[in-house]
């Protein structure tokens, strides 16, 4: 994946799902989850886009990057919070990703995704895409093409604590 597109996914992320804040406060209790239960509702979320598109996971291409919350203001906590980036890339032939991420667009519009981003345009890199936040869970993700015949899913979780973990306050 092109460096640009690496920094405008991280951005974009870091700006929707506001580091380890909710918006009730930088001590409001946060979601629980493990990080084997994460990366199984990630896949579940790239292989829901994948129907979505018509298109056929690489599952030698899916990765999951675990990394520690950091909060609005720099908190960093030692209580085992973490957020999950996880990706993927689906096969599909070029002629097919307009269509395939209008699809994905609209699927998620219906699931209560806000739409942070759409284009289908020939002469950007990549031409089609799609990035949307859940609201409510406050997950992200994004689906654009990456090269003529594969597609790129991404999910970005927001910041989960283990369960079990006494959650440190600031």
């Amino acid at each position: 994946m092109p460096m640009f597109r690496r920094a405008s996914i991280a951005l974009v992320t870091v700006l929707l799902l506001g580091g380890c804040m909710s918006d009730s406060g930088v001590n409001a209790p946060l979601p629980r989850m493990t990080k084997e239960k994460a990366e199984a509702w990630a896949k579940h979320w790239t292989e829901s886009m994948a129907r979505t598109a018509q298109a056929e996971i690489d599952p030698g291409s899916a990765n999951a990057s675990f990394t520690n919350c950091i909060g609005k203001n720099n908190e960093s906590a030692d209580d085992g919070r973490f957020t999950l980036s996880y990706n993927v890339r689906a096969k599909l032939p070029k002629d097919r990703h307009a269509e395939a991420i209008r699809m994905i667009r609209d699927a998620l519009e219906q699931q209560g995704f806000e739409i942070a981003g759409y284009r289908s345009d020939p002469t950007l890199d990549p031409a089609n895409l799609v990035d949307a936040r859940h609201p409510k869970d406050r997950h992200f993700v994004s689906a654009g093409d990456l090269n003529d015949q594969l597609l790129t899913l991404i999910v970005d979780t927001p910041c989960l604590l283990p369960p079990g973990a006494e959650q440190q306050q600031f």
